[in-house]
């Protein structure tokens, strides 16, 4: 990858997330992570200023200009760092934390929620940019709607019933493992969608059947050019 953003990168950007200038509205680097990868795959680019706030806060209280500069670019060269990733189909780890009362078990759930608030970004929503294939996006998107809690809680509230604590388990461990391949195939279908051509635009208002010949002949379209069209 070009530009690859190492190890001491990554150390220089979780310390920044955390630093005061953000008064606690800067994402975590796992809730960033996902929410990039989100914003690098959907059926739009997002210019970054856009999305710049939404990871580092409204207002951070920057030492300097050059502070805020230096700080920005280093979230952009993570962003590109993953985007690079994703366009090259290369693995990438993910960034997860521990629980504070079981640091043992990772949180896969704070992750997803960046993911999703990330497939909130933009003016197009993804289901309705997908159309016929918002269900083939609603099975790839299951992964992250069961990780961060939503399916059980959306499935709850409409008082259906819900897994067995066994089939929970066994469902959150596989959708932990199915979770790089969901931002993978995702980011694909986008892209699929990205690539195709635009509608073609008329450039002519259309010429009614009754309406004068654009010819000059002085006849009307359908007993002239029309009859050819026709």
């Amino acid at each position: 990858m070009d530009n690859p953003f190492s190890e001491q990168d990554l150390d220089q950007l979780e310390e920044l997330l955390a630093a005061d200038i953000f008064k606690d509205e800067a994402m975590t680097l796992d809730v960033l992570q996902g929410f990039l990868c989100a914003v690098v795959s959907g059926p739009e680019e997002i210019p970054a200023a856009a999305w710049l706030p939404e990871a580092l806060g409204e207002a951070p209280a920057y030492e300097s200009p050059a502070r805020k500069e230096e700080a920005e670019a280093l979230v952009l060269k993570f962003y590109r760092g993953i985007a690079a990733a994703l366009e090259a189909r290369e693995d990438f780890d993910l960034i997860l934390y521990g629980f504070e009362d079981d640091p043992e078990e990772l949180d896969y759930g704070s992750w997803c929620d960046g993911y999703v608030y990330g497939s909130q970004m933009g003016e197009r929503n993804w289901f309705e940019a997908a159309g016929e294939y918002s269900e083939d996006l609603t099975d790839k998107m299951e992964v992250f709607f069961l990780l961060n809690g939503l399916l059980k809680e959306d499935t709850l509230k409409h008082g259906d019933k819900w897994m067995s604590p066994k089939e929970e388990q066994e469902a959150l461990a596989e959708a932990q493992e199915e979770l790089p391949n969901a931002v993978g195939a995702i980011y694909r279908f986008w892209q699929s969608y990205r690539a195709k051509p635009a509608p073609a635009r008329r450039e002519e208002s259309k010429v009614g059947r009754n309406d004068p010949c654009p010819c000059g002949s002085g006849k009307k379209y359908k007993q002239c050019c029309g009859k050819d069209a026709a």
